[in-house]
């Protein structure tokens, strides 16, 4: 008996072995699962001239809140504040203007305390990378044909865009010559293409092309103060994350981000 106890040392040792690497393979796949469970996945309405720019903070913030999952819809201010309130199932919505958010403010969809001004901006006039225009006076002539600019009833920069060609003496004029697009990237792309031989978007879109330049960066005075206000809605199904991920975008470290992408901060 006592020579049996001592051979099978050694295979109860394995045994055991065996035993604690199957209970580590289970935690394995079982662990990626609970976490699963724990996720939130947090819906962000976000204007369109922020696209590339905010998934790059959310990316910054999942690595602090790997629990934290985001699902971004990209669009016009305007567009999306309507989506908001036919019932869109949304928790954030980073806004390119101040008259979509009041309009949630005044339906009861988000409450005053929970909008704050995140980021500024400046308008320009973009031309395509050939062309010899260098300013808005230069749109009223034969040179020019088609002038693209978001529809002012949805799109924050083409509302902007009218109030500058108004300041001018030039709407009327010029009105013959509008193409209206969907949001500030359509816009861009129209001038890129040469489909329109300028066009109005925001610096921080016209950075990042390189078949458009811009022509005329715009005097603030012309237009009402261009800012980006966000909002926590109150339909949200995750407030507290939804706040915390609100909170973050107004820290350093996100303003950092959006700075090196030519964004503006917040007047204090």
């Amino acid at each position: 008996m006592i020579k049996r106890s001592i051979v099978n040392a050694p295979a109860c040792r394995r045994i055991c072995r065996q035993a604690a690497l199957v209970a580590v393979c289970l935690w394995t796949v079982l662990l990626p699962g609970c976490r699963n469970r724990q996720q939130v996945e947090l819906t962000v309405s976000v204007a369109a001239s922020l696209t590339g720019t905010i998934e790059q903070v959310e990316s910054n913030y999942s690595k602090q809140h790997p629990e934290v999952v985001f699902r971004n819809n990209f669009g016009s201010s305007g567009a999306l504040a309507h989506q908001i309130q036919q019932g869109a199932p949304v928790d954030l919505f980073l806004s390119a203007g101040v008259k979509p958010i009041k309009e949630l403010v005044q339906s009861d969809l988000v409450r005053p305390e929970h909008v704050h001004t995140l980021l500024r901006n400046r308008l320009v006039l973009i031309v395509p990378a050939a062309s010899a225009l260098t300013s808005v006076q230069q749109l009223n002539t034969d040179r020019v044909h088609r002038i693209a600019l978001g529809d002012p009833q949805s799109v924050p920069a083409g509302f902007y865009a009218l109030q500058t060609l108004t300041s001018a003496h030039l709407n009327e004029v010029l009105k013959p010559k509008f193409v209206f697009a969907k949001d500030v990237r359509q816009v861009l792309a129209y001038v890129e293409s040469g489909n329109a031989e300028a066009g109005f978007v925001y610096a921080t879109d016209a950075r990042a092309s390189s078949k458009a330049r811009i022509a005329e960066t715009i005097d603030d005075a012309a237009h009402d103060p261009i800012v980006y206000p966000l909002a926590v809605l109150q339909q949200s199904r995750h407030g507290a994350e939804a706040q915390a991920f609100a909170q973050y975008l107004l820290t350093a470290e996100a303003g950092r981000i959006f700075a090196a992408q030519g964004f503006l901060a917040a007047k204090p």
